[in-house]
């Protein structure tokens, strides 16, 4: 049962609709497939990122929420948002963080396909810990992951490749519009679930602090060696998918106490994470090169022909 804010319901999907679309697809055309191969020869990094965001998160949550001995509802929110990863704007707050410009794309992309099949199988295991009948269907969960970040930024990435004059020409446009469909955003979600997240008490907000902030260490130290793989982990572990818990928990008729945890998690998370990503700003880290040629080109500079 969704809770009705000030703002129409609506203008918040288009809004949010066309917010997802022009990040994601702005954020493919600075996209180079062929950089993918940097992470391709590191398999088992991506294994211990993945880790981090699909495992380590829920469990995070699971035992902060039986520590703070929040209520039930408010509890099976938060796990809702735990085990729903990928959420599509944590792509560009890691690359705007110093994030790897390999790494990170090809785990945004990672997590959602494996969201597809990871949440389902979580929503079955909590269920039988819950004693509930809460099922999702693995193809709406496909249909909302392919559309609302797989399409944009596949689209983005054909663009640059196909006609890479437009996509230079478009993409300052694309970028200052992502930002100020962004704050738009940002703003319709605070007036439309403030009194919700002030409702969700000071125990639960806490909780969700908590699970945030040990989920950004987890998968900060779970990202290395490489300061840049680092930032990419630990935000994408952090950054929860709040369509997929708003569409779970209305697949399966939760209570409006329940909608309520998953939008406070969603605003207080969101604000957690923004001192890490202030902390982990600086210039964007340069495309991978192949092994040894970093060496090379500091050679040629050092000794000029």
């Amino acid at each position: 049962m969704p809770l009705q804010g000030p703002v129409p319901e609506w203008l918040l999907s288009t809004v949010a609709a066309a917010t997802l679309f022009t990040v994601m697809f702005d954020l493919g055309l600075a996209i180079v497939p062929s950089e993918f191969r940097w992470v391709t020869q590191r398999p088992a990094l991506m294994a211990k990122a993945l880790f981090s965001v699909v495992v380590a998160v829920p469990a995070i949550a699971w035992l902060v929420a039986r520590i703070f001995e929040i209520p039930r509802p408010a509890e099976i929110g938060i796990m809702l948002m735990a085990i729903a990863p990928g959420a599509p704007v944590a792509l560009r707050r890691s690359l705007g963080a110093g994030g790897h410009r390999s790494f990170a794309p090809a785990l945004q992309i990672a997590v959602a396909v494996t969201a597809i099949g990871s949440l389902p199988l979580s929503v079955a295991a909590f269920d039988e810990y819950y004693a509930g009948q809460a099922t999702v269907d693995p193809r709406q969960l496909a249909r909302q992951v392919f559309f609302a970040q797989l399409l944009p930024l596949a689209l983005g990435m054909l663009v640059v490749r196909q006609w890479p004059a437009i996509a230079a020409r478009i993409e300052p446009a694309l970028r200052k519009a992502g930002s100020l469909l962004l704050m738009l955003l940002a703003a319709l979600a605070l007036i439309d679930v403030y009194q919700t997240v002030i409702g969700a008490g000071w125990r639960v907000g806490a909780a969700i602090v908590t699970i945030t902030v040990l989920a950004m260490a987890v998968g900060h130290a779970l990202g290395g060696p490489e300061p840049a793989t680092r930032t990419a982990t630990a935000i994408s572990s952090a950054a929860r998918n709040g369509g997929l818990a708003l569409l779970t928990a209305a697949l399966n008729n939760a209570s409006p106490a329940i909608v309520a945890s998953v939008l406070a998690y969603f605003v207080v998370s969101a604000f957690t994470i923004v001192p890490y990503v202030f902390w982990r700003r600086h210039p964007v880290a340069p495309r991978s090169a192949p092994p040894g040629e970093a060496d090379e080109k500091a050679k040629e500079f050092q000794n000029p022909r």
